[in-house]
C-alpha cells in the first residue's frame, strides 16, 4: 500500500511540475506540512478535503504572490493577469498555470502593441495566450516546442461577432487554439502537406477542439492583419509565425513572418511572436 501511494504520489509531482513548473514542489511542501494541522481529521473522506483545499491555498499563495518575485532574478516578468493596457490573457487558466512569463522588453512591447491597437480601433483588447514559464531555460511549456526561454508569445486572432457583425475581443476558443481559420480552396494548404509528410500532431488541436462555437465568430483579417504588422515593426522583435496561407491572403510583406515548419503545430488559430536573439 506504502508502494501504492509512493507511485500515486511520483505521478501526481512530475504532472503537476509538467503542467505549472511549481505545483510539484507545492504539492511536496503540502504533503510535509499538513499533517501539522490534520491531526484532529482522520477520517478519509475530511483528510482528502483537507488536502485538497490546503494544497490549492498553498499554491495560489505561491503562485500569485511568491512566484513573481523568484522570477524577476531569472530574467522574467508576468503578463496582466486583468486587462491591463489593453493587454490581458484570454483565459485565467493561462495565468494561473504559471504560463505568462516573459523578458521584460517583450512585456514593454506587447504593451506597446496593444495601445496602438486600442488608438486604432477605440475598445480593442489583445488577448495573449500561452507564453512562458517563469524559471528556467530549455524548461519544455508543453504542448510547445520553443516556449521555454521567455522569448515567445502567443496572442489570439481578432473577431467579428457574426450576430451582430461588429468587433468582439471574444475568441471562438476559449483557449485561442484549435479553431482555425482553414485555408480556401485556392490558398496553399500547408496543413494538409504536412499531415500528408506524418506530423500527426500538426492539426492536433484542430481535431480535439470542439467546433460548435465557430459559426458565431468571422475571422477578421483587417485588425488580425494589423496586429501582426505592429509587432513586426517593433525592433525588439525577431520572428513572427503565422499559417502560410494566412500570410498570402494578408498581404503581409515583412521578412520577420516565417513558417514555422511541420513539426510544429498549424498556426492558422493563433500568431506567435518572438524577441529577437542578441549575438553575443
Amino acid at each position: 500500500m506504502r508502494i501504492i501511494k509512493l507511485i500515486i504520489n511520483i505521478l501526481i509531482f512530475c504532472l503537476l511540475t509538467l503542467l505549472t513548473q511549481v505545483g510539484g514542489i507545492v504539492y511536496l511542501i503540502s504533503i510535509l506540512t499538513y499533517t501539522l494541522l490534520d491531526k484532529a481529521n482522520r477520517k478519509l473522506y475530511i483528510g482528502f478535503s483537507f488536502r485538497l483545499t490546503y494544497f490549492l491555498i498553498l499554491y495560489c499563495l505561491t503562485t500569485f504572490l511568491l512566484v513573481p518575485f523568484i522570477a524577476k532574478p531569472f530574467g522574467r516578468v508576468s503578463l496582466p493577469i486583468t486587462k491591463t493596457n489593453h493587454l490581458q490573457p484570454l483565459n485565467i487558466l493561462t495565468c494561473i498555470l504559471n504560463r505568462n512569463y516573459v523578458k521584460p522588453e517583450l512585456k514593454k512591447t506587447a504593451f506597446e502593441v496593444a495601445e496602438l491597437m486600442n488608438e486604432k480601433y477605440p475598445g480593442t483588447i489583445t488577448n495573449y495566450l500561452d507564453a512562458n514559464f517563469p524559471f528556467i531555460d530549455k524548461f519544455p511549456l508543453l504542448p510547445h516546442l520553443s516556449h521555454s526561454d521567455g522569448k515567445k508569445l502567443d496572442l489570439a486572432f481578432c473577431y467579428i461577432d457574426a450576430k451582430t457583425g461588429n468587433a468582439t475581443n471574444e475568441c471562438p476558443s476559449k483557449i485561442g487554439y484549435g479553431i482555425c481559420e482553414e485555408p480556401r480552396p485556392n490558398e496553399k494548404n500547408t496543413a494538409e502537406y504536412c499531415d500528408e509528410k506524418g506530423f500527426w500532431q500538426y492539426s492536433l488541436m484542430l481535431k480535439l477542439m470542439p467546433q460548435t462555437n465557430k459559426q458565431n465568430s468571422i475571422f477578421d483579417s483587417i485588425k488580425t492583419k494589423e496586429l501582426v504588422n505592429l509587432f513586426a515593426a517593433q525592433s525588439e522583435i525577431g520572428m513572427i509565425f503565422i499559417e502560410p496561407h494566412l500570410k498570402m491572403r494578408m498581404n503581409l510583406s515583412s521578412e520577420k513572418i516565417k513558417f514555422h515548419g511541420c513539426h510544429a503545430v498549424r498556426h492558422d488559430d493563433h500568431v506567435h511572436i518572438q524577441l529577437k536573439y542578441k549575438i553575443l
